[in-house]
């Protein structure tokens, strides 16, 4: 067995692969860039080398560094992730001529796999079924239309060497087709270094599944299962699980082969994913194969017991596979959810910054958190915005659900905005909780976006409640220390209360319960409130008529801002007579800002496509925006006159950072 491995990766994914090495008493290299020299990757690792500046082009994408890296450590072998190298042949046979192991698969199928058209075309001879499309590479736009309007559309341009959602466009005419063929080809040019593109037949109302394999040197493959991967936003998986609520035994087992028939048409060794899309038949057709460990993979771990990771290094190591298929079992129900660095209210537009609060929920044997963070760290610009992977396990899809939406109730995040509320908000849809799942979920639940107003409300008195119990625990602690209230918890002289709840009004009375917590009567409706939480808590676990419930309290001037499954409410607990001054006070309306473009996320300007003084239409473009390497295009929401660029092209922006300003319609 080795007995040092370098991770060529940062992040949850190299804090991942560490955990497990840790386990199998490995020392683990860590590597970073610039950026990361205080991550949580680095500070696990046993050992740290810097690889450059913080660009992944200048560091974790140039081989020589991480070369230089492994010879200077020591290290026997290398763990790639996911991304970056983990699918490059050129990295395999560098590894090669200096007698390191790479944990995973051979070059053979690191080069078949790992590009998309080639891949098709094997798993076709394979006896594999593949969707209709065009395998050789696209020459250029016109070349791009002319095919696509012999498959039919809609149609979907894909990167060749592309993975994780970029290089990705669907198009349903050729206006779509040229402008998305333009965008995949630079997103993967700037992403892979690769600006191939294919084309295929888009299927539409599909669902995403993908079958984990396991080979090993001697010949041996297995499958693990399925994962349902259908919630996908931009081509980005969002909330995964395994099994899928969708499959019958008959269609798992025929998926299942197939992939272990296309693992060993390539003499697959390590563990990999093949990846099919499935209509409403359960008619399957491939779509890749990913010559690696998938983001996803805690929920196979979770629901078969195997430690991916470590058979990953095993098999590197030369061990013959001692799991057999009928000893692979699909115990319970596990469940992913990617947390996201992203406002869900500006449109998913990514958010960078320090975690200035940082409480993942607590590990145990139904919460498991991959994640790569910590308080006080930063999420990069330079980087994929994931903050965790949050991860629950259940004797079956109902519990493991439920178990989720409490664990997402605990994760406290402060600093940067974050999906959290997006996560709860899906996981409430009656079609999520049926089972119902297709890619086109969120664009079909969500078609004009998403907002406050779709995140799930719950009954109001709950929260009311809450800020009740910690406005009395403030007001007796206030009587205390001044004296007016000698011991217990006797009646105070305020305790009727108006509650003033976003929009809503209520009114309240507390006492003390003769046991324990506080009896409230809200609006007519009586409410018991037990809990231990104290002050300074970001927590607020209590029980409320029976029920247990987690809010997260942020105090403010006059008030506590309050989150709970997903919902937001800031709350104000007044006395009748504050209360009556409170609605004297006038409204300061925000300043008005709609005559200028404002850059929604920091990220770099790549391109602006107007002048001052032109005549814009709506639809047309006014530039482009990159940020964590995806392609934004900034577009005019209706006729206007350019006034004035305040911004220029390959300048960094940051958030709100003026980059157009409109002239006046007077």
């Amino acid at each position: 067995m080795f007995d040092k491995i370098l991770i060529a990766n940062r992040g949850e994914i190299a804090c991942r692969v560490i955990k497990s090495a840790r386990k199998m008493g490995i020392k683990t290299v860590a590597v970073y860039s610039d950026a990361d020299k205080e991550a949580l990757h680095v500070q696990m690792a046993d050992e740290a080398v810097n690889i450059g500046p913080a660009p992944s082009n200048q560091s974790y994408l140039v081989m020589d560094n991480i070369l230089k890296a492994i010879k200077d450590t020591g290290a026997q072998a290398v763990h790639p992730g996911y991304g970056f190298l983990s699918e490059n042949a050129h990295f395999f046979d560098a590894l090669n001529e200096i007698g390191v192991e790479f944990i995973g698969p051979e070059k053979l199928a690191i080069q078949a796999m790992g590009d998309k058209i080639e891949s098709k075309k094997l798993a076709q001879k394979a006896g594999v079924s593949t969707v209709p499309g065009y395998t050789d590479v696209v020459r250029d736009t016109d070349h791009a239309v002319e095919i696509s309007a012999e498959i039919g559309y809609p149609v979907m341009l894909k990167a060749s060497a592309g993975g994780g959602g970029k290089g990705m466009r669907v198009a349903y005419n050729e206006e779509e087709c040229r402008d998305g063929f333009e965008r995949a080809t630079s997103e993967a040019k700037s992403s892979f270094g690769d600006d191939r593109v294919f084309i295929e037949k888009f299927i539409e109302e599909p669902r995403h599944i993908e079958i984990q394999v396991l080979a090993d040197k001697h010949g041996n493959a297995i499958y693990l299962a399925e994962r349902e991967c259908s919630i996908q936003r931009r081509h980005q998986k969002v909330i995964e699980e395994a099994p899928s609520p969708f499959l019958n035994e008959e269609t798992r087992k025929a998926m299942g082969e197939q992939a272990v028939a296309l693992a060993k048409a390539v003499d697959y060794r390590s563990a990999g994913t093949v990846e099919f899309i499935v209509d409403k038949d359960q008619n399957f057709y491939f779509l890749e194969m990913n010559t690696r460990l998938q983001v996803e993979h805690p929920v196979t771990e979770l629901i078969t017991g195997v430690d991916l990771v470590e058979w990953m290094i095993n098999i590197a190591d030369g061990q013959e596979l001692t799991i057999k298929q009928e000893d692979v079992k699909i115990n319970g129900w596990a469940m992913e959810s990617r947390v996201y660095a992203e406002d869900p209210f500006r449109n998913f537009l990514p958010s960078t910054g320090r975690l200035i609060k940082y409480r993942p929920p607590i590990e145990s044997d139904t919460v498991r958190v991959d994640t790569g963070v910590y308080e006080g760290g930063e999420i990069s610009m330079f980087y994929d915005p994931m903050i965790a992977k949050l991860i629950t396990h259940g004797k079956n899809r109902e519990e493991c659900t439920e178990n989720m939406r409490r664990a997402l109730d605990e994760y406290y995040i402060r600093g940067v905005g974050h999906n959290i509320s997006f996560l709860n908000a899906v996981m409430s849809k009656q079609r999520f909780i049926d089972g119902a799942l297709t890619t086109n979920f969120i664009a079909e639940e969500y078609p004009d976006g998403f907002d406050a107003s779709m995140v799930p409300q719950k009954d109001p008195k709950n929260l009311v409640a809450v800020a009740c119990f910690m406005k009395r625990m403030e007001s007796e602690r206030e009587v205390m220390i001044s004296g007016q209230m000698e011991g217990g918890r006797g009646r105070l002289l305020n305790d009727e209360w108006v509650v003033l709840y976003n929009d809503q009004k209520f009114n309240a009375t507390v006492t003390p319960n003769p046991t324990e917590g506080y009896d409230i009567e809200i609006n007519g409706t009586e409410m018991h409130i037990r809990s231990e939480w104290t002050f300074g808590e970001p927590l607020f676990f209590a029980d409320i008529n029976g029920t247990e419930i987690c809010v997260q309290v942020d105090r403010m001037a006059t008030g506590y801002s309050l989150f709970h499954a997903g919902a937001q409410a800031d709350v104000k607990v007044l006395t009748k007579r504050h209360a009556e001054l409170n609605d004297l006070m006038p409204f300061k309306a925000p300043p008005d800002m709609s005559a200028f473009l404002l850059s929604p996320m920091p990220g770099l300007l790549l391109s602006v496509a107007v002048e001052e003084g032109q005549e814009v239409k709506a639809g047309e473009e006014l530039c482009v925006i990159e940020a964590m390497k995806m392609e934004n295009i900034m577009r005019a929401e209706k006729d206007v006159v350019i006034k004035k660029i305040h911004a220029s092209a390959g300048g960094s922006l940051s958030v709100d950072q003026k980059i157009i300003e409109f002239a006046s319609e007077d």
